[in-house]
């Protein structure tokens, strides 16, 4: 859950295919997809034998939905928009608004290849994936009487903007060209939170001159990832105001404002954040790339906190970085800018008062940066707007162009549906209820490296810990979760692992996406999750996760709710939900993009905050290579973050929260509230923009009031070599601290 709270200052802060022993031996191993080029995608294809144990239909509920089986057409001609929306909402699920949130009705919402008319927006509901075919990706058009806010709209008023977690939309074409030049038509508007994620998605608006589309709105939330977007023509690509967001690999082409952080014509228009992170950034003959509220002093007027982009390409545009008015030192407005290549792009950052601050031209801009500066251990900072000594990246992070790398989510599109199999198929129930341990591990010792491991929907319950082999793929649907309980988790002084990827030392591809790693309480021995396998070498990003969480409590199932932890039940016992939610070992490599490892602070099934305990977020002993993108680490009692011996990271942007309950209990590895991030004789570190938060104390919020919620956030020992660009906090006394010794 998020709250309002006034900024506290911003700072730049510079400081000096191969199968393991447990695999399976595969007489026709899946090295490559076997679909042809005309074949269907695998998902419209396979057996949908997903269930919701907990939804109030039971079994008779429906997780995975075809919009043609409900009446859609996609011929371009007949207005589908009451048959996609009755796709999303059948079933009772949560949303229509007389439900907020829950954990109990998940969906798939399938589109197959073709165009789909809509007069009035799609809505999604909670806990739901749009999904297009990934091999020919359908277009979703609004009618030229189209009416409402977006095609597709993610809150139409029925959220808590701050918890409207787990939606995702991947595989689509928007496409508003048939709306008025004139008229405001918006492909996209995307006020979410956590969970949520944006994939392969074109959005296509007018490009007549003085047109008044946008590609995505986005108006407030706590998010959140999106990436692999393409733009093209409107006024805005993406006018968008949140607390955080990371987005990577986006493409702006022929619109005014491609990022527009404020009213103005922009590719990008920022309206407020506390903090951004771009990653990877190509924008095509537009007129100005990203523009940006600076705001005034008030949390009402607090404008954009701040912005960082890394590994830029802009050709052709008169004004790269535009800002509303100038900074002066304010903590108001920090921008950071990382590799840069501008291509006949006169202004690079400039101010609407017509100022420029950086002139442009056809160059690359190495490091340049708006904001206090500290170095060292020093506590006096300086106001700078200007170019600074660029940080060494590893080159293990790097790609073939010296970019920061990235990958997509795998969507196994060339894949033909034999070479998938479904856990359910081979035994194992995911009621709920039923011990999966032996069906799961059998599957993976079967299977591993052979096919594509699939989770149809459904809470498979272990006991024991789960080893996934290194060369393994696994696919779940609708964030399929695996629910360690028993007695192998409950000793905190013999912490075991419920999920073990790859086994220590151990070399090769594994790819998991849309799974979520949860326990049921109590679990204070539980390691949700332990992350061994590196990748193979010249298989950068081989090793990786993408749209899958690690949640503690707060669901039905897990026993760690509001009616067995209500906020008095202090350092319960029965409420421990693990030790610790990720560990990443010293000779692992790891690609994580869009992970939330979150300790629930509510029930969402119910909506009260709840008290449970989870020890420890994110530790990482790796030697790198480590991405960490678009990642968040929230209410962990010790640490939300911590690297230990670690080397070669690269996380941006992270996001975290102290446990509302704190200081009481005291943590014991802090002042007074956990570490949002602990680095520790560690190199080579660098955090790419950070949003550390504190909102309470005793699940009071006075604290707001005078700005120390927390005593302090960050430790960095002298050791360690690490850079931190853009970090935000919210209510800590002290952003960075240097302990010498600190114990974990």
């Amino acid at each position: 859950m998020r709250f309002s709270a006034s900024l506290a200052p911003f700072l730049v802060l510079g400081l000096a295919v191969l199968v393991d022993a447990l695999g399976s031996s595969c007489s026709a191993p899946v090295t490559s997809g076997t679909a042809a080029p005309g074949d269907p995608f695998w998902m419209s294809q396979i057996a949908h034998q997903g269930s919701a144990p907990y939804a109030p239909g039971g079994s008779s509920y429906q997780v995975f939905r075809n919009v043609k089986d409900f009446g859609a057409k996609g011929d371009g001609v007949t207005d589908d928009t009451n048959a996609i929306n009755a796709a999303i909402s059948s079933g009772g699920r949560c949303g229509g608004g007389s439900c907020d949130q829950s954990s109990v009705t998940p969906a798939t919402v399938y589109f197959p290849p073709g165009t789909y008319l809509v007069s009035s927006p799609v809505v999604s509901y909670y806990y739901t994936q749009l999904i297009g075919d990934a091999k020919n990706l359908p277009t979703i058009a609004a009618t030229a009487n189209f009416a409402g806010i977006a095609i597709i709209d993610s809150d139409p008023g029925w959220y808590v903007n701050q918890n409207n977690f787990y939606h995702t939309i991947r595989n689509f074409k928007l496409d508003t060209t048939r709306i008025p030049a004139s008229s405001s038509g918006t492909g996209l508007h995307w006020q979410v939170s956590q969970a949520t994620s944006l994939h392969n998605i074109i959005f296509q608006m007018s490009t007549a001159s003085g047109n008044a589309h946008q590609g995505i709105w986005m108006e407030n939330g706590s998010g959140g990832f999106m990436g692999d977007l393409v733009f093209n023509g409107g006024k805005f690509g993406m006018w968008v105001g949140n607390q955080q967001f990371t987005v990577r690999n986006i493409t702006i082409n022929n619109a005014a404002t491609g990022v527009s952080l404020r009213s103005s014509d922009a590719d990008v228009y920022m309206n407020w954040n506390w903090g951004w992170t771009f990653q990877g950034v190509t924008i095509n003959n537009c007129q100005v790339g990203f523009d940006y509220n600076t705001g005034g002093t008030t949390q009402d007027q607090q404008g954009v906190g701040g912005e960082s982009i890394i590994d830029a390409v802009v050709t052709n545009t008169p004004i790269f970085v535009r800002s509303l008015q100038p900074s002066n030192g304010s903590q108001h407005g920090v921008l950071v800018l990382n590799n840069i290549r501008l291509n006949n792009v006169p202004i690079a950052v400039g101010v609407n008062n017509g100022a420029t601050l950086v002139a442009g031209g056809t160059k690359t801009i190495d490091s340049w940066v708006q904001g206090n500066v500290y170095k060292g251990t020093s506590a006096s900072g300086s106001f700078v707007q200007a170019s600074v000594s660029s940080i060494s990246k590893a080159g293990s992070l790097l790609d073939s162009a010296g970019r920061i790398f990235g990958k997509g989510h795998p969507q196994y599109e060339g894949y033909a549906p034999s070479q998938f199999v479904s856990v359910k198929s081979q035994g194992a129930k995911g009621d709920g209820n039923t011990d999966d341990t032996a069906a799961i591990q059998a599957v993976f010792d079967k299977f591993s490296g052979c096919k594509i491991i699939y989770f149809d929907q459904g809470v498979y319950v272990v006991t024991g810990t789960i080893t996934i082999p290194a060369g393994t793929q696994v696919v779940g649907e609708a964030w399929a979760t695996i629910l360690g309980t028993g007695s192998a988790f409950t000793d905190y002084n013999n912490p075991k692992p419920v999920i073990r990827a790859g086994t220590a030392g151990s070399t090769g591809v594994l790819e998991i996406t849309d799974m979520i790693f949860s326990t049921r309480g109590p679990a204070a021995g539980a390691v949700v999750v332990e992350w061994n396998v590196h990748d193979p070498s010249g298989q950068q990003g081989a090793a990786g996760t993408w749209d899958t969480h690690i949640i503690l409590g707060g669901r039905t199932g897990t026993n760690l709710q509001a009616s067995q932890c209500p906020t008095s039940s202090v350092n319960s016992n029965s409420c421990f939900s693990a030790f610790m939610g990720l560990h990443i070992t010293s000779s692992a490599s790891a690609y994580l993009e869009g992970l939330w490892v979150w300790t629930a602070d509510h029930d969402l099934d119910s909506g009260p905050q709840i008290n449970i305990y989870t020890g420890r977020g994110i530790m990482s002993e790796s030697q790198g290579p480590v991405w960490l993108v678009g990642t968040a680490s929230e209410h962990n009692v010790m640490y939300q973050y911590y690297l230990v011996g670690a080397a070669n990271h690269y996380m941006g942007l992270i996001q975290t929260e102290t446990p509302y309950y704190q200081p009481n209990p005291v943590p014991g590895s802090g002042p007074n509230a956990s570490w949002g991030l602990v680095v520790s004789s560690s190199s080579n570190i660098l955090v790419f923009g950070a949003g550390l938060y504190s909102f309470f104390q005793n699940y009071n919020q006075n604290c707001l009031a005078t700005f120390n919620c927390q005593q302090q956030n960050v430790n960095i020992d002298s050791s360690s070599s690490v850079a931190i660009y853009m970090l935000s906090t919210v209510s800590v006394e002290y952003m960075v601290s240097s302990l010498a010794m600190w114990t974990h």
